[in-house]
């Protein structure tokens, strides 16, 4: 038991988890719009959100605490290099505008992490975009979404139409909602400044809010799928079960609630759409 715990500790606290999210995302794009599937996005997608994550979360105990790492985090640090040589070899085989576009998500993250940006844009000494107040949420939902949709459909040669960004705009909602049982848990450890969501509404405000955006996202789907019954029902049940995970969220919680069952919400997703 020990053993699987701590295999499972290091599959969630690597980014792996989160990752197959995102890859998760991504392969709903290529079935959404009938793409066949594309293996070299899809890896490209798995490494570089690792690299992206592990980045963002570890970069400052990296730096700061380097001497006292612990053995897990450094075992982390090796993985994230590992991870780091594979999304290289595999953006190489992406086409040359699909390399240029993931140099904006690739500014973004380093944006995200590293404290390089103006002073006075923060509310506290971080000085990174994450330490912006009420962006965080945002952020992420915009990355998700042009990493998820537009990135697949760009190397594919797509062209961006208005079904693109419409589902875009959809998938952005649904990321939204994603994230919001994740600022409730951290409504424990959030400073105030941060002006996150339960800190501004309040977490029935949230819940609520979560909600609208899931029947706005929902009522999308009859533009984008152009009255496709099973994708209708798919995307229903997705939804549903999304909405119900937030109604349980709560500031305490399981610690796997939200890293894993909430996390693996796209995997979910996937799997209806593979099947039906």
């Amino acid at each position: 038991m020990r053993v699987f715990k701590s295999v499972l500790d290091f599959y969630i606290n690597s980014s792996i988890h989160v990752a197959l999210a995102v890859c998760a995302m991504s392969w709903i794009t290529l079935l959404q719009f009938d793409l066949d599937f594309d293996l070299n996005i899809i890896i490209f997608t798995l490494f570089a959100s690792i690299t992206g994550y592990n980045f963002v979360k570890f970069f400052g105990i990296a730096r700061f605490h380097h001497r006292r790492l612990t053995s897990r985090l450094k075992l982390i640090q090796l993985f994230s290099l590992v991870a780091f040589l594979i999304m290289v070899l595999f953006f190489f085989r992406l086409q040359s505008r699909t390399m240029a576009y993931i140099g904006i998500f690739g500014i973004v993250t380093f944006l995200y992490a590293i404290p390089i940006l103006p002073k006075h844009l923060f509310i506290d000494k971080q000085k990174n975009l994450r330490s912006i107040s009420g962006l965080k949420i945002y952020i992420i939902a915009l990355v998700w979404t042009g990493v998820t949709v537009l990135l697949p459909l760009i190397d594919n040669q797509i062209e961006l139409s208005l079904t693109v960004w419409l589902t875009s705009i959809q998938r952005f909602l649904i990321v939204m909602v994603l994230m919001l049982p994740f600022e409730i848990r951290d409504l424990n450890f959030d400073s105030l400044k941060l002006s996150t969501v339960p800190q501004n509404i309040g977490i029935t405000g949230t819940k609520l809010l979560g909600v609208i955006l899931l029947i706005i996202a929902f009522s999308m789907e009859f533009l984008i799928s152009r009255n496709s019954e099973p994708k209708l029902w798919i995307h229903a049940i997705f939804m549903m079960v999304l909405a119900i995970m937030l109604m349980l969220s709560f500031q305490k919680q399981h610690r796997y609630y939200t890293t894993f069952w909430v996390e693996a919400l796209p995997m979910f997703w996937l799997l209806l759409l593979l099947i039906f």
